[in-house]
């Protein structure tokens, strides 16, 4: 099969032909069918995330079960699945508890006996536990759920990240309150459904904020009430909009500096959510005065703040019934080998959501 491969930081990916291995007992094989360009996968390729080389990266992803291991009942073959990176164990206090999405036990493929992707005497590591830029996947059963009958697969994968971090943190992490107001900072596609979920929630103004207002169109399509553009003085505009500040307020970027422009942009017991990937060991200021004082919350969202096995069937189910934006989100459908340019473009705020669609 064909992958796309990280071999080495700040250097293109490679399209190779790889070998992929048959499905251990817990685990599924699944043909892909589209894959959605992440900036997730991006901090990797910068080196601001590092992760084991040559890697298959990709973790937004969907396609049908072609084979499973003998352990896995849930699934079968011809499924329609999503993928998404957060495995579990089901064993730990956060698994048992409700809250699978920041389990700390997750399965790994460390300890299999033979690698899951290889040539010849060279394995592969596969990004998350998915590697969701190849014609084929091998993934864990805890990282696999099935999406409703109907939902188109070009664009079900990403529900697996996009929709799923965004949606999920205004609905399930900050839960805003109906007539609240809100505050996205960062404009892709995560935020844009931070947007559309604000949205869903009921919130009375939405203001955008970003450095690139070609985004603007898209975020008032989504949702945005306001759009202001991202600078020093963007808390302060914030601020002045509002008669004091925002109720919430997501970064959605993973940057110290915006994360601070957040807190900044919260009125008194206001909750500022922390979204975007930021770079390993960052760190932002909080002043503690401010913190008492004024009563507010950092409260940080992985993946949704939800078991992503209940959460994406329902926001498939969402789109079907005409209340979710998929199809806007998607700014071009690329082939696997244009994965470079779609990258490019993505980085220079060209596009909200390139999507690689794979023949079948």
């Amino acid at each position: 099969m064909k992958a796309a491969v990280l071999r080495e930081i700040q250097t293109p990916l490679t399209i190779e032909d790889v070998e992929l291995d048959g499905p251990a007992p817990d685990e599924v094989r699944i043909r892909t069918i589209s894959s959605g360009l992440c900036h997730s996968d991006y901090h990797s390729i910068s080196g601001d995330f590092p992760v084991p080389m040559p890697v298959v990266l990709g973790h937004e992803a969907a396609g049908v079960v072609e084979a499973v291991g003998s352990d896995v009942s849930e699934f079968k073959v011809g499924d329609h699945v999503v993928t998404c990176v957060s495995q579990y164990c089901g064993h730990c206090n956060e698994c048992l508890t409700g809250h699978n999405n920041v389990c700390g036990e997750k399965p790994t493929t460390a300890d299999r006996p033979t690698p899951r992707i290889w040539r010849g005497q060279e394995a592969f590591n596969q990004y998350a536990g998915l590697g969701g830029f190849a014609e084929e996947m091998l993934v864990h059963r805890t990282g696999v759920t099935k999406v409703p009958e109907g939902m188109p697969m070009d664009i079900a994968g990403l529900l697996g990240c996009a929709v799923l971090t965004g949606v999920g943190a205004a609905l399930e992490g900050a839960q805003v309150h109906p007539g609240s107001t809100v505050a996205v900072i960062g404009c892709g596609g995560v935020g844009l459904n931070v947007i559309q979920g604000a949205k869903l929630c009921g919130a009375s103004r939405i203001i955008a904020i970003d450095v690139n207002e070609r985004k603007f169109d898209l975020a008032r399509t989504f949702g945005a009430t306001d759009c202001i553009m991202g600078g020093p003085d963007s808390a302060a505009e914030v601020k002045e909009l509002t008669g004091g500040g925002v109720d919430y307020a997501f970064e959605v970027i993973g940057l110290p500096q915006t994360q601070e422009q957040g807190l900044m942009m919260l009125r008194r017991m206001g909750k500022l959510m922390i979204v975007g990937m930021a770079p390993v060991n960052s760190r932002f200021s909080v002043p503690g005065v401010m913190m008492m004082g004024q009563q507010l919350q950092i409260v940080g969202s992985l993946m949704g703040s939800s078991p992503f096995q209940t959460a994406i069937p329902k926001y498939a189910q969402l789109y079907l019934d005409g209340k979710l934006k998929l199809d806007e989100m998607v700014s071009q459908r690329i082939k696997l080998e244009d994965i470079n340019d779609g990258y490019s473009k993505m980085m220079a705020g060209d596009v909200a959501r390139s999507v690689i669609v794979f023949d079948s």
